[in-house]
């Protein structure tokens, strides 16, 4: 008969491909059962649409079922529940939903809304269920988006009914409005977009996509706090006015203790049809993204003649980079669900940041050098790539006021000149640090002493 040792030992050799690590180092592998010659056991997976779910379990069953003695193997395959965040009060129509994430833009014109929707179609694809919700008050898209204009719109002890589309749940209050513009204040249109996020009664889901408003403002933020998000993902397009608002979006969710999952950049390229290769009008900015922003590039989409409607589950399957988006969505929600990677600590003083890595490695950053190489928009022409800001004008005392840590790929740094949209990557800290060993004794001790 298997011992316990002989099937962890069997088990720890399935690697998890986006952690890098075996399943049970990982704590995935539980409720370890062996009763002569059947072994049964429980593989805890960071979300229910992990893409490498039945990967696992075929896997464990063949790499079990191969030790001596053992004659039949049971895998059981559930799922982490979402951790509660401790801000804003709880929903309860948002109780039964596993995963709700924001789909986001800080401007107008970048394909958010149809971007959601797809996104959407493509997890129900997988067999998920789905939920959409539109709370763009005064540019509502899901009716155009549905084919499904001045639906009945049902209510059920007080609760808005979701209207189905072709299996997927969607609502909007463009559903109840029609084709009138919404003429309001702010005041009403928060408690319009209050109303229809805490009223409409979900059920039980895998995924709500909240298509979110355009922009940073009040609504948004109440938005993002009321309904306790388990990410968010922003979408731009290669147009440098569009990345200019990216880092507003990022700062916007991290402020509230929401991870941004990654960026869409949509209408990046066409395909041409006399060469059939790609071709990207505006340049290519995947790369660049990460380098300035710290966070993943989820899916390249492209430009497309008459893209179709979002009416129909089939609607965007012939389009592979919406199933691609898809999967890079489930991977970052399990990434940080599992929260395994530790993020360096940071430490600041009146003449430099000091940063410890997990390995125990220290870098020093001199604050005024590190503020000389802020890549924002302020910074940086956006178009030229040439520096605009003079290294003369920042003070020499200049420190850092406030840290915030972004997510586990940066950090915003609000400087004692009132600077603050700078986002600094850990990749970009460590190339404009030096090891804190290479600093000599006598500045070591004055930074030591000159902490905030």
């Amino acid at each position: 008969m298997a011992e316990k040792t002989d099937v962890l030992a069997a088990l720890s050799q399935i690697i998890d491909p986006d952690f890098g690590k075996d399943i049970v180092s990982l704590g995935f592998v539980k409720n370890l059962v062996i009763e002569g010659g059947t072994v049964k056991f429980t593989i805890e997976l960071t979300t229910p649409a992990c893409p490498v779910k039945e990967q696992f379990r075929s896997s464990a069953e063949a790499a079990v079922k191969a030790l001596p003695g053992v004659s039949s193997v049971e895998v059981t395959m559930t799922a982490m529940q979402a951790k509660q965040r401790p801000q804003g009060p709880s929903i309860d129509t948002l109780k039964g939903v596993a995963n709700v994430i924001a789909v986001s833009s800080c401007k107008g014109g970048v394909g958010k809304s149809t971007v959601a929707a797809h996104l959407a179609r493509a997890i129900q694809r997988e067999g998920h269920k789905v939920g959409l919700l539109d709370v763009d008050i005064y540019g509502p898209s899901l009716p155009t988006l549905m084919e499904t204009r001045q639906p009945e719109v049902l209510m059920r002890q007080q609760l808005i009914q979701p209207v189905a589309v072709d299996g997927l749940l969607t609502m909007s209050l463009g559903y109840m409005m029609g084709d009138k513009p919404a003429v309001m204040r702010g005041p009403m249109v928060s408690n319009y977009t209050m109303q229809i996020l805490k009223q409409t009664d979900w059920g039980v889901l895998d995924y709500l996509i909240i298509d979110m408003p355009p922009g940073t403002g009040d609504i948004q933020l109440t938005l993002v706090q009321q309904a306790a998000l388990d990410g968010a993902i922003i979408v731009t397009t290669p147009h440098q006015l569009s990345l200019v608002d990216v880092a507003r979006g990022i700062l916007m969710f991290e402020s509230v203790n929401v991870p941004v999952l990654g960026v869409v950049e949509n209408l990046a390229w066409f395909e041409c049809d006399g060469c059939s290769k790609r071709h990207y009008p505006f340049g290519q900015h995947a790369g660049t993204l990460r380098e300035r922003f710290g966070v993943e590039t989820l899916a390249e989409l492209p430009i497309l003649q008459g893209l179709p409607t979002a009416a129909r589950r089939n609607s965007g399957e012939n389009i592979p980079e919406f199933a691609a988006l898809a999967d890079g969505l489930h991977r970052a929600v399990g990434m940080r669900r599992l929260d395994a990677e530790a993020l360096p600590k940071v430490e600041t003083s009146h003449s430099a940041i000091i940063i410890t890595w997990p390995d125990g490695t220290r870098r020093r950053a001199e604050n005024r050098a590190l503020r000389a190489s802020c890549q924002c928009a302020l910074c940086v022409n956006e178009y030229t790539g040439v520096k605009t800001l003079d290294d003369a004008s920042i003070p020499a005392d200049i420190h850092a006021e406030q840290v915030q840590p972004l997510g586990n790929y940066a950090l915003a740094i609000t400087w004692s000149d009132g600077h603050s949209s700078g986002i600094f990557t850990w990749e970009h800290l460590k190339e404009h640090s030096v090891p804190l060993d290479s600093v000599k004794p006598g500045i070591l001790k004055s930074l030591i002493g000159l902490g905030n």
